[in-house]
């Protein structure tokens, strides 16, 4: 499935001061530390955004794409996640989170299996509409409602390998 955007009259830029981008994500983020999300800023979106939803995932797990987080409704006036999101299916500010591929709520870390290192891409998305559907969904029932609504979107990439 594509989630392609919409034309861009703004480009949105994704940042994080956890890692470096294209560098190892440190462990303080992984299942061998505290397992917290790294926080996470980007700028304004294109005009027209209603809200902005979050998925970050794994390509190179081995049984396929590995999904870690899975966010949506984030107001369109925020510009930043503080680093350790806490698991509840609806944050203070009225945002969501879903299922990851570890069965949880929220956030789960880079948790490969020992070898070579992993990606793991934290893509942030402009949407032209609010999401109607509750806490605990899956990043495909996600997938379907950004389709067609996806103004802008930005991704960061880390590394992790465990050994």
């Amino acid at each position: 499935m594509s989630l392609t955007a919409h034309p861009m009259t703004t480009t949105l830029h994704l940042t994080t001061t956890a890692f470096t981008p294209g560098e190892e994500i440190p462990g303080t983020f992984t299942c061998d530390g505290s397992d917290a999300s790294p926080a996470l800023k980007w700028n304004a979106p294109p005009s027209g955004t209603q809200c902005f939803a979050l998925v970050v995932d794994d390509p190179d797990a081995p049984r396929g794409t590995w999904v870690h987080w899975v966010l949506w409704n984030l107001a369109a006036t925020e510009r930043e996640l503080p680093e350790g999101v806490p698991p509840h299916g609806q944050l203070s500010s009225g945002a969501r989170q879903g299922r990851n591929d570890f069965g949880k709520i929220g956030y789960g870390g880079p948790c490969p299996p020992p070898g070579a290192p992993h990606r793991y891409f934290f893509r942030l998305y402009a949407l032209d509409k609010t999401l109607t559907f509750g806490a605990g969904a899956t990043r495909a029932q996600l997938d379907r409602a950004m389709r067609s609504h996806i103004l802008a979107q930005a991704e960061v990439m880390g590394l992790y390998r465990r050994r």
